[in-house]
């Protein structure tokens, strides 16, 4: 692999980088991933519900890609991405993850997920930690027991069609679909029209939805998430960063919190005045410190 600069003080990027949309079959899929850069290999990882690589990642793989070679894959069911209908869980994805790895010719990488591209690479790195050189954990899926409001969220992903409707009205309505944006961001005035109209393009392209409304069913339990990497997290060895929206709605900081207390030696930014999606809602602050712990000794 080509070298890297490994001090704060290289950050000035040497040139723009392109970002390149690519296309790879992984045990059968057609899976969509952006990429851009030279270097040591980067993933990065993006969440459930309308999310997709570009949505996620779009502000962050240009500042990485000046240092590294970034990988934004479209999980299976999201973005451009072959959208199978299987039961997606995380073990799926962690499967899925190995696998993209493995077609690709990655050995090992560094893994940055938010939400439950987080509880991916926790699960991941828990599994095989020779893989991952570096571990980043976004707003993390899989550090808490239950979802907010657990009961009616089982609830929600349980009675027929109620779920379905739901993705059905938010892929007619921009007004729905900025409203469900208000409750993922802190400041209103990030949702601009021109991410509302990012996220309703995403939210109208063929089979959006349907993989997040199987996962939420394999995930949300009547007494608490299936997904729960609590009792574990003090077996993480490898350098660990973890960087949370301090007005974070959907894990509390708390989570955040107790698991820099469980990963000795891990390192813990808190995003004052930030939602669940640092890296559209404070993208200088948060590429800023994702840089400075990725480029460290």
């Amino acid at each position: 692999m080509l070298g890297r600069c490994l001090t704060t003080e290289c950050m000035e990027p040497p040139t723009k980088m392109t970002i390149s949309g690519k296309w790879v079959e992984v045990k059968g899929l057609r899976i969509h991933y952006l990429t851009a850069g030279t270097g040591t290999p980067v993933l990065l990882l993006h969440g459930g519900g309308t999310d997709s690589a570009s949505l996620s990642w779009r502000l962050t793989i240009e500042p990485l890609a000046d240092y590294f070679r970034v990988f934004a894959p479209d999980w299976p069911g999201y973005g451009e991405s072959d959208k199978p209908a299987i039961q997606y869980t995380t073990d799926y994805y962690i499967r899925f993850l190995s696998d993209f790895m493995q077609t690709l010719g990655i050995v090992d990488a560094s893994l940055v997920g938010i939400s439950m591209g987080g509880g991916i690479a926790l699960g991941f790195v828990l599994q095989s930690p020779q893989q991952v050189s570096r571990l980043v954990l976004v707003d993390s899926y899989g550090l808490q027991t239950a979802a907010p409001a657990h009961k009616l969220s089982y609830l929600f992903t349980r009675i027929p069609l109620i779920n379905e409707m739901t993705w059905y009205l938010l892929k007619r309505s921009r007004t729905m679909t900025r409203a469900s944006l208000r409750n993922i961001f802190h400041n209103p005035d990030v949702v601009s029209d021109e991410l509302v109209d990012e996220v309703y393009a995403e939210l109208k392209k063929s089979g959006t939805g349907r993989a997040f409304i199987s996962f939420q069913r394999s995930e949300v339990l009547w007494n608490g998430l299936r997904t729960v990497y609590i009792d574990r997290l003090h077996e993480i060895k490898v350098p660990t960063l973890i960087v949370h929206g301090a007005k974070d709605r959907l894990v509390p900081l708390g989570c955040a919190r107790q698991a820099h207390e469980l990963m000795k030696g891990s390192r813990l930014h808190v995003i004052a005045d930030c939602g669940h999606w640092p890296q559209r809602e404070r993208p200088d602050e948060f590429n800023r410190v994702l840089l400075e712990f990725l480029l460290r000794q």
